[in-house]
């Protein structure tokens, strides 16, 4: 197994102050009126909220061992809990990758970022330690991982609906 210092070594992430980036609002959350008709039918609605990093922290930190999430279902929650129609998808991905790196920066009040899964159940490459380092962490934890595709492996939580954890 690799020490966090390793992980952070190995992904060139050292440089970077992830906990500084998480509490930086960047004057959001906000809601944003979409107009676009491709965007509007895409994701049901016109009202796109732009939640805060460390809103994402939040609502991570919730998941008890044994328990998942998926991005979509954070995205979801947020949506709804903000009375907007969906929650804008690319801060999102970036947003819970930033909480996933700040908490291995962290000595204490970690973050277990490993139980957010990408959607359908797929482990995220972009966390510290990348795919091995996640899949070490969720079976350790009881899950089962499996692999899919012949040259584009991806990794997934098998049954993971079933673990979802209810926000």
């Amino acid at each position: 197994m690799l020490l966090q210092k390793e992980v952070l070594v190995m992904a060139n992430e050292n440089q970077k102050d992830f906990n500084a980036m998480l509490k930086e609002s960047k004057g959001m959350p906000k809601i944003k009126i979409v107009t676009d008709e491709k965007t509007i039918q895409k994701y049901g609605g016109t009202k796109m909220f732009f939640a805060a990093p460390l809103m994402y922290d939040e609502i991570m930190k919730r998941v008890p061992e044994g328990k998942l999430l998926t991005t979509g279902k954070i995205r979801e929650f947020l949506a709804w809990k903000n009375n907007a129609d969906f929650t804008e998808p690319i801060t999102a991905g970036s947003f819970i990758s930033i909480a996933a790196w700040a908490s291995v920066q962290r000595d204490k009040d970690p973050t277990p970022y490993w139980r957010t899964l990408k959607n359908e159940g797929e482990l995220n490459p972009k966390y510290p330690g990348g795919i091995e380092a996640q899949k070490e962490k969720l079976e350790s934890e009881g899950h089962t991982v499996i692999k899919r595709g012949r040259t584009n492996l991806r990794y997934y939580v098998l049954d993971f609906e079933q673990a979802l954890y209810e926000l």
